[in-house]
């Protein structure tokens, strides 16, 4: 029905999360009525992708060894924000309120499944060696992120920090990714400690 590389490009798009193959279809159409130039920055940036790395400190996605927020000396140095992903950090900045660092997990616990690649080692290294003040757990309000969140707390219990969590100002069994700007700028300013 398509030609060969037409299908091959349906395919790759309908692999994504999210994307279903009618919504494969309509994108590679449109991409097939752009322009040459457009196509080809677009080619471009996938191409660049595979320069991109994870930041060795945070864990965030950057284009050296260390992302933008990193190298940043002008942000808050003494508070990390504990994220799942990096997905979670483009959402938090959106609302131009917290000034800190962050630290991606790459997922939440999941008891009897062993966490070894999640980042928590390297977590309490940080504490540890940047005498960090503030955690933030900014996990998702689920019963995962519930649970990474008491999971955490016990592993930073023998450090001097205080450590909080988003306000619920955010649903319960909701993912930051996709909150809006005011909600989750409610939730950062009104967070609680945990005790």
């Amino acid at each position: 029905m398509y030609p060969k590389s037409f299908k091959k490009l349906i395919d790759h798009f309908a692999s994504l999360p999210s994307v279903g193959p009618k919504m494969a279809e309509r994108l590679v159409l449109f991409l097939f009525k752009q322009d040459s130039a457009k196509l080809k920055d677009f080619s471009e940036s996938l191409a660049d992708l595979k320069n991109l790395h994870t930041c060795q400190k945070c864990f965030n996605i950057a284009e050296g060894t260390l992302c933008e927020i990193c190298k940043n000396k002008q942000r808050e140095q003494k508070t990390i924000c504990v994220v799942e992903d990096p997905l979670d950090i483009i959402s938090i900045e959106k609302t131009g309120i917290y000034k800190g660092l962050y630290h991606v997990l790459g997922g939440v616990v999941l008891f009897g499944n062993g966490n070894q690649d999640l980042k928590i080692k390297e977590l309490l290294k940080r504490v540890e060696e940047e005498k960090v003040e503030e955690i933030i757990l900014a996990v998702n309000p689920t019963t995962e992120g519930d649970a990474t969140a008491l999971y955490l707390k016990s592993k930073l219990k023998d450090f001097n920090v205080k450590i909080t969590r988003l306000a619920r100002g955010l649903s319960t069994g909701g993912d930051i990714e996709y909150a809006d700007e005011i909600t989750l700028s409610s939730a950062l300013t009104n967070r609680r400690e945990i005790t």
